[in-house]
């Protein structure tokens, strides 16, 4: 890995950071050894998560909390997640055109990354690219995902601070979601709130949070926001600043970034470990026991004949 390369990346150099993303998203040959390289220069940025159903705004928000950031000397980098395009496996929704005030400030970094299948609200290398992003000095992070359902908590796994957005017409979904929505939830926004049903949507949620584990001494919040209109974004920006120095003071925001490294050491043992186990023997011995056994029989005998051949 050229040291240059590394050094152009945490001196902001735009163009190397684009560079490196794409390749770290695209699995470059040197992409492992791009991301240990700049290892040392990681762990400072605050990273929040942004989620909710599609259509409620999420973009809109983005773009209003970076005024805000900005506003405040921060240096935004966000990650936005879209479906990706059945023919090219790229992001199809275009971010930089709904957050087209920002493209021009060399302060803010606007990313758009494909699922490519990926079913966690994330894509597949959101955090590695996040790391790109902390160790080219971006303060605030943000990770905008697909939607948000029962699959799509790992976005909670990899932010400080998740942010949920909900419109009014979500009370009538809401149920189906709760068990999971609650608990990834550290503030909450409702969004589009000069639409009848916001009241409602308010007070069902302020009845969901009372079966909620309290996470030591914070309360999750509800706010009623009209990103369009630019209304109650100051207070949801504010509830943001407030998590985040909650985190910073109780040791919270250290915690969740060894979680998040574990998780990453467990994914990367397991991926290590497969890669060595599936010789062209075992996966030729698959193909031939199929249908012979259960999956389950099929999986001690494969792992079996590996123990018994040493390998």
């Amino acid at each position: 890995m050229s040291d240059s390369r590394v050094a152009n990346i945490v001196d902001g150099s735009a163009r190397t950071l684009a560079h490196a993303i794409s390749q770290v998203e695209n699995d470059a040959p040197d992409a492992e050894s791009l991301l240990e390289a700049i290892y040392s220069h990681t762990g400072s940025a605050y990273r929040l998560g942004i989620t909710g159903p599609p259509g409620a705004g999420k973009s809109t928000l983005v773009n209003e909390l970076t005024i805000r950031y900005r506003q405040a000397d921060e240096k935004v980098g966000i990650i936005t997640v879209d479906p990706s395009s059945p023919f090219s496996g790229g992001a199809i929704l275009g971010d930089r055109l709904r957050m087209g005030r920002h493209y021009l400030d060399d302060q803010v970094f606007i990313r758009s990354m494909a699922t490519r299948g990926n079913h966690g609200g994330l894509a597949r290398r959101s955090q590695e690219v996040g790391d790109l992003l902390d160790a080219a000095g971006f303060t605030i992070i943000i990770f905008e995902t697909v939607g948000v359902g029962q699959a799509e908590l790992d976005v909670m796994q990899a932010v400080d601070t998740t942010l949920v957005v909900l419109v009014p017409e979500s009370g009538d979904d809401i149920q189906l979601m709760k068990a999971g929505i609650i608990e990834i939830a550290d503030v909450f926004a409702i969004n589009k709130a000069d639409r009848d049903g916001a009241g409602q949507l308010h007070h069902l949620i302020d009845q969901m949070l009372t079966h909620k584990e309290p996470a030591g001494a914070w309360q999750t919040p509800v706010v009623e926001t009209s990103a369009a209109r630019g209304e109650g974004i100051d207070d949801l920006y504010q509830q943001l600043q407030r998590h985040h120095n909650f985190l910073s003071e109780s040791g919270g925001k250290e915690h969740k970034r060894l979680d998040r490294e574990k998780l990453r050491v467990q994914d990367q043992v397991a991926s290590v470990l497969a890669g060595r186990f599936w010789t062209p023997e075992r996966r030729i011995m698959l193909d031939s026991l199929l249908g012979s056994a259960s999956p389950y029989q099929l999986a001690r005998d494969i792992v079996m004949a590996g123990t018994v051949d040493g390998k």
